[in-house]
């Protein structure tokens, strides 16, 4: 007997040695094969992936007690809490003027949180508490293998297309650039010289802040906090539906179930990072297959832009123009607007969400007497609902559409939450509710007060939605989630319905499981969040023709998100645990439409960034190589400011429209000018008359032959240089007054091939 426990052991011990073997074997693979396709930019991306690994260890002590239902006590949204908390906190100091904002700041405010990080970690030792992952190395190696491939394959992606040129580039990379020169936040607005940046501005926020803490440069990190986020939309979404299916099947993970965890965790990460939707699927498959039935000749390519621009569009409709993006266009696009940013920290909320009403459900408090203060003690100072409320105030600095649509979705856990936990009792539910949706509103008001008030909003009331997307687009879009969200909902009525002796709300919520529960609040927000907009609309500058876009596109981006999540939990669900046939084969259908769109990815891939299979095409990550390439006339000069120019002066450059090559001085240098792009400034500003104005004076500085009024106009908007290049001769042309301008300062830069030159004005530090 004891012979055959030693065989065993010993045969045990060298699966063992050739599991880790192996596993050592992949890392040294990743690592050596980032080397090979990154090139130089390779110590960048290893600098933030280990700064990633190297915080999200020191926030373990903190996530692991948070996420202590989770296999993996929250490994990878260690990750996100550390860089949300340090950055946040970092931000917050600043901004109320009690410290710099500086690398010294930045990583002054790390060290405190790793040394809080210690102290907890030794609390929770002396009490007898581990909340260190334990036992489930293997499911943590591989997280981070997901994430290490996933944050390197869009990298070399990006590094076929780093240019920051294009769509709204000029303005997520200006504001890094702007940051990146200032000690203060906000900064001084790069297109308005004469105010700070009004709009929100978080997301480029944490990318700066990321690359003060590593000590690297904009030029890379604005590529790489993209691909950054881009590997957790997959992690994240792969550790929480892993662990929503682990609790949903606990027992019978038995055999080969024990892959369907991992499975489903890989569907939600695919589905919400790299696939496209319905409409890949339309119009790349299945139209031009019916027309090539038909023998009707058609183009066979497909622009996988159209999929974020179809209501309204095809066909044309000039009145109701929309907007409906999702992640995988986003990470391929390359812009880094605040609502892309924010599904890392988005992911984080929904994820301390679901570990939240997991330990709700476990708790039964239906005997709790509201009025006492240990209740309420214990209640107001859940470390879920302080930190809930803590992202939810920050969503609305980085993007404020989150706010809205995630204090709802928080708000529908915590109601569900305190049905089950407090025995169906509805005063009880109601009186607990209120008051944590006003606690979570208190947080998330408090802490953001240093951006609101200094922030002018641009919203200007909600409308009563005129126009209608046809039936069939939103089929088209969404039937495919929405088809499975149906088939979810009923199927667990069903199932529910059948348990339960006594038919009431709290009795069917009580026999759900946590996942299941979860899982129907996600799927029910998304449906709701793309209704929406069929009803009403928020109301800004874009009211003639595109009044449904902005609202259309901010609510259905996160419907995108949630419903990712819900299908890739859902589907497997009612595949592997529903008893119903019908349920199972409309899973499958799902399950099939859904990997179709998976397509997406290779399709938008290899139309924007080409032939990536040829390793030898990669440009790199320096996101300034636009210079050279889209404005050679002026490119030496502009890396003359960026190399020379300290601090923040008034860089006078022509004013243009938005979306052109207007304003690249600024954009590039992040150097303040008088005015920049219009379209822009109008929102940010809701002040066209201030906008135009200050565009004439512009044109009075650059044309004027009044040498006292030119003077005077750069005495009032405090300028110091003065860029003649490119577009300020396309703009005005002959009436431009060079010997003028040239007598009011020293000529401090002159490119003799391209005549663009740089004055400096005299009686200017």
């Amino acid at each position: 007997m004891m012979e055959a426990e030693i065989t065993n052991a010993t045969k045990k011990g060298k699966t063992v040695g050739k599991k880790r073997i192996l596993q050592l074997l992949l890392a040294i693979a990743l690592i050596g094969g980032s080397a090979y396709l990154l090139k130089g930019d390779v110590w960048t991306f290893w600098t933030w992936w280990l700064l990633a690994g190297v915080l999200g260890l020191c926030a373990i002590p903190l996530t692991g007690r948070l996420f202590q239902g989770f296999a993996d006590k929250g490994w990878i949204f260690s990750k996100a809490l550390a860089i949300a908390v340090t950055g946040f906190f970092t931000w917050f100091l600043v901004s109320i003027k009690l410290a710099a904002f500086t690398t010294l700041t930045c990583v002054a405010v790390v060290l405190i949180f790793v040394v809080c990080c210690i102290l907890l970690f030794l609390h929770q030792s002396r009490q007898g508490i581990w909340c260190m992952p334990e036992g489930h190395g293997d499911l943590i190696f591989w997280e981070e293998v997901i994430f290490f491939a996933a944050f390197l394959m869009w990298t070399y992606f990006a590094g076929f297309h780093p240019q920051a040129y294009g769509t709204e580039k000029f303005m997520d990379y200006g504001f890094m650039e702007a940051m990146m020169r200032s000690t203060t936040l906000p900064a001084t607005d790069l297109w308005y010289s004469q105010g700070k940046i009004n709009y929100y501005y978080g997301g480029q926020y944490f990318a700066v802040f990321l690359t003060k803490l590593s000590v690297t440069k904009v030029a890379k990190t604005y590529n790489l906090m993209r691909t950054f986020v881009a590997a957790f939309a997959f992690a994240m979404p792969f550790s929480l539906v892993y662990q929503m299916v682990r609790d949903r099947m606990y027992g019978q993970l038995t055999g080969k179930k024990r892959c369907v965890p991992p499975i489903a965790g890989l569907t939600a990460g695919i589905s919400l990072s790299l696939a496209g939707n319905g409409h890949y699927i339309v119009y790349r498959w299945v139209l031009p297959w019916i027309q090539k039935l038909q023998g009707v000749e058609s183009d066979s390519g497909y622009w996988f832009p159209d999929a974020t621009r179809y209501i309204g569009y095809n066909p044309y409709r000039e009145e109701d123009r929309t907007i409906h993006e999702f992640p995988s266009y986003s990470f391929v696009l390359g812009d880094l607007h605040a609502h892309v940013v924010n599904i890392l920290f988005v992911l984080l909320l929904i994820g301390i969400l679901y570990a939240w009403m997991k330990k709700m459900k476990a708790q039964r408090l239906d005997q709790v007497d509201l009025r006492t203060f240990a209740f309420w003690k214990r209640e107001m100072l859940s470390p879920y609902l302080l930190l809930a409320g803590l992202l939810l105030g920050m969503y609305q600095w980085t993007n404020f559409w989150d706010f809205v649509i995630y204090f709802v979705v928080t708000g529908g856990v915590v109601l569900f939450g305190n049905i089950v936990r407090l025995g169906g009792r509805i005063r009880k539910i109601l009186a607990v509710t209120i008051v944590q949706a006003l606690e979570l509103l208190a947080v998330s008001y408090l802490v953001i007060l240093p951006f609101t008030i200094q922030f002018d909003s641009m919203v200007d009331g909600v409308g009563i939605a005129k126009y209608h997307s046809y039936f069939y687009q939103l089929l088209v879009l969404w039937g495919i989630p929405v088809l499975l969200v149906l088939v979810f909902v009923v199927s667990l009525l069903r199932e529910k319905l059948k348990q339960v002796e006594h038919k009431s709300l709290y009795s069917l919520m009580a026999a759900t499981d946590v996942p299941d529960l979860f899982a129907l609040i996600t799927g029910l927000c998304a449906v709701g969040l793309i209704l929406i907009p069929e009803l009403v609309y928020v109301r800004d500058i874009y009211e003639n023709g595109n009044a449904r876009a902005n609202t259309m596109f901010k609510l259905t981006y996160q419907a995108y998100i949630l419903f990712a999540l819900t299908m890739g939990y859902g589907i497997y669900r009612l595949l592997i645990v529903t008893r119903n046939k019908l349920s199972k084969v409309l899973a499958g259908v799902v399950l099939f439409f859904l990997v179709c769109t998976f397509g997406y990815l290779g399709n938008s891939v290899k139309a924007w960034f080409g032939d990536v299979w040829k390793v030898s095409d990669y440009q790199g990550l320096d996101a300034t190589t636009f210079l050279e390439q889209q404005v050679p006339e002026d490119a030496a000069a502009i890396r003359w400011l960026r190399a020379n120019i300290t601090g923040s002066p008034v860089v006078l450059e022509a004013p243009g429209d938005s979306y052109t090559k207007y304003e690249r001085v600024s954009a590039a240098t992040g150097l303040p000018t008088v005015i920049g792009w219009r379209v822009h400034e109008w929102l940010w500003r809701s002040n066209v008359a201030d906008v135009d104005f200050k565009a004439e004076d512009v044109r009075r500085i650059y044309t004027s032959t009044d040498e006292d009024q030119v003077k005077r106009l750069l005495t009032n908007y405090d300028v110091s240089y003065i860029f003649v290049g490119s577009t300020e001769r396309e703009k005005y042309g002959d009436s431009l007054n060079e010997a003028l301008l040239q007598s009011l300062g020293t000529v401090v830069f002159q490119d003799e091939t391209y005549d663009t030159y740089i004055i400096k004005v005299d009686g200017v530090n």
